[in-house]
């Protein structure tokens, strides 16, 4: 199993590039597969969420732990469709925080800052995000989750890259996790990551072969 540290060297490695190949050649302003954001606005909502990682890293705690890997993401709540004020929000500041060439550097500074944290973080000791308090490679499995599906809202409608195969893998093992047990084995992990998300919806073989456990989906968004 790969260790927390190296996903999620690869995971924000990736994303990087492909944001990177945006800035140069693409439109930042292209839709994305998260509902009301372009690329810009994507970008700049990881930026937020690498910073909040960099902070984590060095907030350590004295305990108790009280959230994992998985179940760090039972406290999400799917948002009210009709309720778009988080998203303009995003938008309205992201439109004019900065050029995107330099929200792009800046997101693979702070993403390189994060693992030079991570590297250094004390072995044994718990760390405090959002309120809750996890052990460091439970941390960096929750920041690869959520670099690599969002590496696939980025791409839903790009000729660009996806996440790579090992942080792939990390998403479906967390989301099998929330699921109570195995997911479809005919679903490859991206279809994985997007079913799972709601980002795609569930066949009637899906929810057949799930059961009593599709009342789960989505499993996060």
């Amino acid at each position: 199993m790969t260790e927390p540290l190296e996903l999620l060297r690869e995971a924000y490695g990736d994303l990087s590039e492909t944001l990177h190949a945006v800035a140069r050649g693409g439109d930042p302003w292209a839709a994305t597969g998260c509902r009301g954001w372009a690329v810009h606005d994507l970008a700049f909502h990881l930026l937020g969420d690498a910073r909040r990682a960099l902070v984590a890293l060095n907030t350590p705690v004295a305990g108790p732990v009280d959230r994992d890997a998985v179940t760090y993401w039972r406290a999400w709540e799917p948002p009210d469709r009709d309720d778009d004020e988080a998203l303009v929000r995003t938008r309205a500041v992201a439109a004019v925080a900065t050029a995107h060439a330099d929200l792009v550097e800046l997101y693979a500074e702070t993403t390189a800052a994060v693992l030079v944290a991570a590297g250094r973080a004390p072995a044994g000791v718990p760390v405090r995000t959002q309120g809750w308090v996890m052990w460091v490679d439970d941390l960096l499995s929750t920041l690869v989750v959520e670099a690599s599906v969002h590496h696939l809202d980025l791409v839903a409608q790009l000729d660009r890259p996806g996440p790579g195969a090992a942080p792939l893998g990390e998403v479906r093992r967390v989301l099998a996790g929330l699921a109570g047990g195995a997911l479809p084995p005919e679903w490859d992990d991206v279809t994985a990551a997007r079913r799972g998300t709601g980002r795609e919806p569930l066949t009637d073989v899906d929810r057949a072969w799930l059961g009593e456990r599709v009342s789960a989906f989505p499993l996060f968004g």
